[in-house]
């Protein structure tokens, strides 16, 4: 993938990062931005499938309410909860 390849995902990325939820919008994007590019093709994966979560499910799972039922999606709503702000 070229560099521009991936600028042009990450662009697409981000807006579907945009969930209409401030703080949900934040967490997504912050590990788009610090993760993303460092991250192996499996949790790159995942994260395209957390991004098919509905918002209210995402928003209960990020503020521990409820768990993810795939370790892989509770993996990484861990870790992108725990990233710096």
């Amino acid at each position: 993938m070229t560099m521009h390849d991936d600028e042009a995902e990450l662009r697409r990325l981000r807006w579907r990062c945009r969930r209409g939820m401030r703080e949900l919008d934040r967490l997504l994007e912050r590990w788009l931005e610090q993760g993303w590019r460092d991250s192996p093709t499996h949790e790159r994966e995942t994260f395209l499938r957390l991004l098919d979560s509905e918002d209210d499910r995402l928003w209960k799972w990020f503020l521990g309410h409820e768990r993810p039922d795939d370790a892989a999606l509770e993996a990484l709503v861990r870790r992108i909860a725990a990233l710096p702000h």
